[in-house]
């Protein structure tokens, strides 16, 4: 049974450099083993971070013109089907858009396909509190099924807001695993072996 991983988060929260970092501890050294396949759904017409991610190794499948999780649900059925066929990663990361819910996707991954996905939804510690007020509802249907939540950038933020950004987010999600990271610098294998933990005990 493969194995997706559904990265989440709002615009700007460090999602691909991060996906980049959890990329390269899944496969190592030799990206270009097909061990991880990522596919990118964006909102637009020309994608900056599919070309970063493809320097360094990763084969892509980019989608465009809507939300995986509603105006484009069929083609990211197709799109894994397709790379579960032709390539038998054993990991699909799935970076979803910005306005996306993450746990919408993974019920119709799981509901068309024969796979275990786990949520991961990265948040922005120094925007995180200003988002919440501004955007209540969205922010609640992004991150409420999460499984583990990394708080972003905390090497901007004092202790103070810190825990207030830990507060909130246990409103929004008290059962997710909150972890605290900095993306800008390394992430600590430990953190990514919680990650996939949590969709190998799906797997069992």
């Amino acid at each position: 049974m493969k194995k997706t991983i559904i990265l989440g988060g709002f615009l700007g929260s460090g999602k691909t450099t991060a996906l980049l970092q959890f990329a390269h501890y899944l496969a190592g050294e030799n990206p270009q083993e097909n061990k991880v396949m990522i596919i990118e759904n964006e909102i637009g017409e020309v994608s900056i971070d599919d070309k970063m991610i493809q320097s360094e190794g990763y084969s892509v499948k980019t989608m465009f013109s809507g939300c995986a999780c509603c105006t484009i649900k069929g083609q990211v059925e197709i799109h894994v089907r397709d790379l579960i066929k032709n390539y038998d990663p054993e990991y699909i990361i799935f970076e979803a858009s910005g306005v996306a819910f993450p746990d919408i996707i993974r019920r119709n991954l799981i509901e068309a396909l024969d796979i275990d996905c786990t949520v991961c939804c990265i948040v922005d510690a120094k925007r995180w509190l200003r988002l919440a007020a501004a955007m209540e509802t969205m922010i609640r249907d992004q991150i409420n099924g999460a499984d583990t939540i990394l708080i972003n950038k905390t090497d901007l933020i004092d202790e103070i807001t810190h825990i207030n950004v830990q507060n909130s987010l246990k409103r929004f999600n008290d059962t997710a695993e909150v972890i605290s990271i900095s993306a800008a610098k390394t992430i600590h294998h430990s953190v990514w072996e919680k990650v996939v933990g949590n969709v190998n005990c799906l797997a069992r």
